[in-house]
């Protein structure tokens, strides 16, 4: 299996990339995460990396790159990967397809959870955290119940809104995402490798589309 994720915020992409985890043993390589543990470790790509964020600027393709390859490179991911968070617009899609054509790793699918940006921003601003225990609720699809939780956790929850979860930054997260997406969703309908799956659907029937999509093509 090798497959990029596509999803916006709250469309369930980290629900879904573990399950196929578990399922079909590849890894989840986020560029995030990358990122983080080489400036962590202070290996090369890590320094440059760490020095444009220190700067202010964008790391570098070249560098998010390069830390793809050695993490491909690692035995886990010799049956195949999950890309989360990589490629967000033509060049680095177009950058990503060489790179595996040379591994000749090359995708076998692109998969985009679909999900309407009036249901996303809906999930993501009534995103409440239990201040005292750290449980997640949602004020419109799955709001606390006092006395279930006072029985499991010994206290009433004390619900706070984070300030990613705002409803002015959450409309601009959709709205870039929405602007980086659409591009690319059109370069890999064209490639031919793009599956697209109804995300506003109960997890185990969103996996179930999921496997559907991506199993012809890693059979």
């Amino acid at each position: 299996m090798r497959i990029v994720l596509l999803g916006a915020p709250g469309s369930g992409k980290g629900t879904q990339s573990q399950l196929l985890v578990k399922t079909y043993g590849v890894p989840q390589i986020s560029t995030g995460d990358l990122l983080r543990e080489a400036v962590s470790k202070g290996t090369e790509l890590g320094v440059r990396a760490k020095s444009a964020m220190d700067a202010g600027k964008l790391v570098d393709d070249v560098i998010v790159l390069g830390m793809i390859r050695e993490r491909l490179a690692q035995s886990d991911a010799a049956k195949g990967f999950i890309l989360d968070g990589f490629p967000r617009n033509i060049a680095q899609a177009e950058a990503l397809e060489s790179m595996l054509l040379g591994l000749s790793k090359p995708l076998e699918a692109v998969v985009l959870l679909n999900l309407d940006l009036g249901i996303l921003f809906k999930r993501l601003t009534g995103r409440r955290t239990c201040q005292v225990c750290g449980q997640v609720f949602n004020i419109f699809t799955s709001p606390p119940d006092t006395a279930a939780h006072r029985a499991k956790c010994g206290h009433d929850p004390v619900l706070i809104q984070r300030p990613d979860d705002k409803e002015e930054v959450i409309g601009k997260r959709l709205e870039v995402y929405d602007a980086q997406t659409k591009p690319l969703i059109k370069y890999y309908t064209t490639a031919g490798l793009l599956r697209v799956v109804d995300a506003d659907a109960p997890m185990a029937t969103v996996f179930e589309s999921i496997q559907r999509a991506v199993e012809p093509q890693i059979a």
